[in-house]
């Protein structure tokens, strides 16, 4: 079965992270951040397949040659940025699927890395990773780290993409918030889609949540890195926290599931008053004889010396059966039917 996996993350200042850093890791390269001074080396990574750079084509490679260049390309938009807060850059992490072959996985990320350059006018820098050798070996996915800024001939500009104002994005006729991150995730599925077609594949894969795609399934992922912890005999807090939100999950749903249907329960109400209305109609040959209610009449014999109480007043057949009525009403108003 395919897996539908994007999401989304900022690499932010406030969040004592660099931009420099984080392309490094992804790259699996050696770039030093001319800002801080330090040096970021993860030359040995082995998993790192592809690392490619993107521009939108409005912006000649030729006219900002800079830009080609991963060290001078993420030191420029580290200094584009004042605020000691700063949003850096925003990063799309997807998983590729393994049902293709190398390259139709590096042509899946490829074209995605460019749509999202052409979308927001950003530079993306795509890392294709495969599955490490202690790792799951489906494992295989692509980070496409996108720089927060539009960039052009002269260097970086306004906030782009999801960093964007919300009023320029209503300006620019884009969608606010979670409208455009769903539009992404969609995206991001119809492509898998139809490289999947390309291949000659049946599979398909939804970005819609289970709810939201009419399947009665509870959810439940567990982190490969809680997966590894456990499988070299630890306990991993993680995996059981997960495990135990998934069992409340399913059993709060089983729970409801189970618990009697409020509508019936009026219907059955209703129609048993309905019975005893047409009971009273029928008069008093249909109540139960009255020795079975005697008990309910009877009243003790007063005490010696008591004031004896007043006799009750002497109602005509046709005044009890309208008090009977009226009884029968308020009990249809108590059960709101």
């Amino acid at each position: 079965m395919a897996i539908f996996h994007l999401q989304i993350n900022s690499i932010s200042r406030g969040a004592g992270r660099s931009a420099i850093a984080a392309a490094a890791y992804r790259a699996g390269e050696r770039l030093r951040d001319q800002r801080t001074g330090r040096l970021h080396n993860y030359a040995q990574r082995t998993d790192v397949s592809h690392t490619e750079i993107f521009l939108p084509s409005r912006v000649p490679p030729a006219d900002v040659p800079w830009a080609s260049d991963r060290a001078r390309l993420w030191n420029a938009a580290e200094a584009s940025e004042r605020q000691r807060n700063a949003r850096v850059a925003r990063e799309y992490q997807v998983t590729l699927p393994v049902e293709l072959n190398p390259g139709q996985r590096l042509q899946l990320a490829r074209r995605f890395a460019l749509e999202l350059a052409e979308r927001y006018n950003v530079a993306v820098d795509l890392a294709v990773h495969g599955p490490r050798p202690e790792g799951d070996p489906r494992n295989h996915h692509a980070h496409l780290l996108a720089t927060s800024r539009e960039i052009g001939a002269s260097g970086f500009g306004a906030k782009a993409g999801l960093d964007m104002q919300s009023d320029e994005r209503q300006r620019r006729g884009l969608p606010v918030g979670i409208a455009e991150i769903k539009l992404v995730r969609e995206r991001w599925a119809l492509l898998n889609n139809e490289a999947f077609a390309a291949a000659g594949l049946t599979l398909r894969v939804d970005h819609r949540s289970l709810r939201a795609q009419g399947i009665d399934r509870e959810p439940r992922h567990i982190p490969f890195a809680a997966i590894q912890i456990e499988r070299r005999g630890m306990r991993s807090e993680v995996a059981d926290r997960i495990r135990q939100r998934w069992r409340d999950r399913v059993q709060g749903r089983e729970a409801r599931s189970s618990a009697p249907d409020v509508e019936a329960v009026r219907r059955q109400g209703r129609e048993a008053w309905l019975a005893l209305r047409e009971q009273a109609a029928a008069g008093p040959a249909a109540w139960p004889s009255q020795p079975q209610v005697r008990h309910i009449e009877e009243s003790p014999q007063p005490r010696s010396g008591a004031a004896q109480p007043a006799p009750a007043p002497q109602l005509s057949a046709e005044q009890r059966r309208a008090a009977l009525e009226r009884e029968r009403d308020a009990a249809d108003r108590d059960f709101a039917l």
